[in-house]
């Protein structure tokens, strides 16, 4: 971020480092930050690339989104080809992903609509991953458990992103850019047991984070309340 005495958007008074380390969830276990650890860093090579182009960060932001989406179609093949290279661009995609923040605040450019696109987008793209990484999984293996099991997964992950907007209403935190966070471990997820080879351990240990994650929200939020 520019500081007091630098101008605005000065490529020189942004600190990547610092920028790549941010922590941006306190709601996620520090083993689970998967942004500050690795996507954060690769995404500041990113930036330092666009940094004195045209590329705006919203065009960023559209291209982790269109990226993510050909994931999505690779997983729907329900191959094992298919299923690496969709590992790969959703990972890829959630890298991306971080650079379109970075991108923006080291011009100086940071502005509500595109915050907002982001998280738009990221919503979309997250559901049509998960769907697609569900029915490719049920299509290769031909189980209705991993239909079962995906399902349940896709509409916990769902719960989850709602109840830590609520929570974050609730504790009125203004801050901006955690829910990455949540994007960063399960594109991270995706990615390792598409490459594994593995997506019904995937399904299950998706399903096994977001109902754990789902009760400590819970107990979070009626922590602050009484019913």
């Amino acid at each position: 971020m520019p500081n007091a005495t630098s101008p605005q958007g000065s490529d020189g008074a942004y600190d990547y480092g610092v920028a790549s380390r941010k922590s941006e969830n306190a709601f996620i276990p520090r083993f689970l930050q998967i942004n500050k650890v690795l996507n954060r860093p690769a995404a500041s090579l990113i930036v330092r690339a666009l940094y004195k182009t045209k590329v705006t960060p919203n065009q960023v932001t559209i291209a982790s989104f269109f990226i993510g989406l050909a994931g999505a179609g690779c997983f729907a093949l329900a191959r094992r080809d298919a299923f690496i290279v969709g590992g790969i661009l959703a990972e890829l995609s959630s890298i991306v992903d971080c650079a379109d923040g970075m991108l923006a605040r080291a011009r100086g450019t940071m502005s509500d609509f595109g915050a907002h696109l982001d998280l738009l987008l990221d919503r979309i793209n997250e559901y049509f991953l998960l769907a697609g990484v569900v029915l490719g999984q049920y299509r290769f293996s031909g189980r209705e458990i991993d239909l079962i099991l995906g399902s349940f997964g896709l509409g916990l992950y769902f719960l989850l992103t709602t109840q830590f907007y609520l929570a974050k209403n609730l504790l009125r935190d203004e801050r901006r850019g955690e829910a990455a966070e949540n994007r960063g471990w399960l594109m991270f997820l995706i990615a390792l047991f598409a490459v594994l080879g593995r997506l019904d351990i995937g399904l299950i240990v998706l399903l096994i984070f977001t109902f754990g994650g789902n009760i400590g929200l819970l107990f979070r939020f009626f922590r602050f309340g009484r019913i």
